[in-house]
């Protein structure tokens, strides 16, 4: 697996070895003796996929209570997968990183706790995967508001075309948000 990081310190991009026949393609997701070697977490405690149509915009999410890590896939289709450094302390707070996940690929975003994440759907129907490493806290669940324009965030989908769910369409600006120290 190649590890490459990202313009936001600790945010991966893992790239699994594919292996390809008359039948299809095969990679490994997950290894709990290779993520160790990598410094990455080993401890999962619950595996979570959202299916969205095309021009789905989700998030941005986070947990101030029992904060996650995550690790990102597309299951299916192509998604623009975001995460946005939400540490005060951090160089890089209030930037983001966005990269495109294609099934096909197999590549993973690993997002370390202090970051909010979220996505646009590029594709008729799309699937992303992801392990977490505490459980969603519905009290300590917070949203930055998707198209806050001091993020800056092409997500790639028009404002006025983008399906927004009441939540994410509330989510609050960053500079108004409950965010890490």
């Amino acid at each position: 697996m190649k590890i490459v990081e990202t313009s936001l310190p600790g945010v991966l991009l893992l790239t699994p070895t594919m292996y390809h026949d008359n039948r299809g393609a095969f990679c490994e997701t997950w290894n709990k003796k290779r993520f160790a070697d990598a410094g990455l977490p080993t401890e999962w405690v619950q595996d979570n996929c959202s299916y969205s149509g095309k021009n789905v915009v989700r998030g941005i999410h986070y947990q101030v209570v029992q904060p996650q890590a995550k690790l990102l896939r597309a299951a299916q289709g192509m998604v623009l997968d975001v995460a946005v450094d939400l540490r005060r302390s951090s160089p890089a707070f209030g930037r983001h990183v966005a990269v495109t996940l294609k099934a096909e690929e197999g590549q993973m975003l690993y997002i370390p706790i202090g970051f909010g994440h979220g996505f646009a759907a590029l594709t008729e129907n799309a699937s992303l995967a992801y392990k977490v490493t505490d459980y969603y806290c519905p009290a300590g669940e917070r949203t930055i508001l998707w198209n806050d324009r001091e993020l800056g965030i092409d997500w790639t989908v028009p404002d006025e075309i983008a399906i927004i769910s009441d939540k994410d369409r509330n989510g609050r600006p960053l500079r108004e948000a409950d965010l890490f120290s």
